[in-house]
């Protein structure tokens, strides 16, 4: 775990059963862990979406008589970090955006110090076969983008991008042909449908890996391994470049577990330039 203000946040409510509405604001304040701790319980509202009485709910269901124990607690283990803020520059609302993807970038590269998740990550998925890769309507993408990928080194790879009663179905016919893993990209909004298939896998058998935006995803309680990857919210649209990043992170991790990826790899060169597949 990261030893940054956003780190010692996730830490603090790891472990705990939070409601959809305290997910909301625990997300919140990971996102916001630098002005978390001067914040009022009216403001870290408004911040989050929800009503200043879910603030106070949410302070107790960790364990603190109210938010201003909380806020107290957050003042001694996640301070803001120094050298922050000095300078005065002013940006627009386009490298405010890009800033803060940064700094999920930053994040994520201060979870990853502990390789652990990710290598355990790699090992299920190079071990599955076939192996299921799972993500619908704003995930698609990135799903779309692992399987491409990962079909380059790992012997089959089916992909599970769009939603509909056929998708039990193949969930169904891969258990049947031998697959033991389910990787998962789940982005805001969670389609009620990627729940719903998370939820069959696992009954069907599989173990779920998941990259999500926090640990407080409602895909968290049906997966047995989640990976977070912070999703920027400064624009119309979420940008996803750190679960992206990950995503090849866990490629990175699988080949790595796979012993004739390399072997792989060339095979699919050698033929590429037969074929005179790309322009050089």
């Amino acid at each position: 775990m990261s030893d940054s203000p956003a780190g010692r946040l996730q830490a603090l409510f790891e472990g705990h059963r939070l409601t959809p509405t305290q997910r909301r604001i625990a997300h919140c304040m990971v996102r916001r862990a630098g002005d978390v701790p001067f914040l009022s319980s009216v403001e870290l509202a408004e911040l989050a979406g929800v009503s200043q009485p879910s603030v106070t709910r949410f302070a107790v269901a960790l364990g603190f008589d109210g938010y201003p124990a909380l806020r107290r607690h957050l003042r001694e283990v996640a301070p803001p970090e120094a050298g922050g803020g000095g300078g005065g520059e002013t940006f627009n609302e386009y490298q405010t955006a890009v800033l803060a993807e940064i700094e999920n970038l930053r994040h994520l590269a201060g979870l990853l110090a502990d390789p652990a998740p990710v290598e355990r990550a790699g090992r299920l998925l190079a071990g599955s076969r076939p192996l299921l890769v799972l993500g619908l309507r704003a995930a698609s993408s990135q799903a779309r983008g692992f399987a491409y990928f990962a079909a380059k080194v790992h012997p089959d790879v089916r992909l599970l991008d769009e939603g509909g009663s056929m998708l039990t179905d193949r969930v169904d016919a891969a258990v049947r042909a031998g697959a033991t893993a389910l990787l998962c990209f789940a982005l805001p909004r969670h389609p009620r449908e990627v729940v719903e298939a998370l939820e069959y896998a696992r009954t069907a058998g599989l173990t779920v890996v998941t990259v999500a935006e926090s640990a407080f995803a409602p895909v968290a309680a049906h997966s047995d391994l989640l990976i977070p990857a912070a999703v920027g919210t400064g624009l119309a649209f979420d940008t996803a470049c750190a679960p992206m990043m990950l995503g090849r992170v866990l490629l990175e991790a699988m080949a790595d577990g796979l012993p004739d990826a390399q072997a792989r790899l060339e095979e699919f060169d050698t033929k590429a330039a037969a074929r005179g597949l790309f322009v050089e």
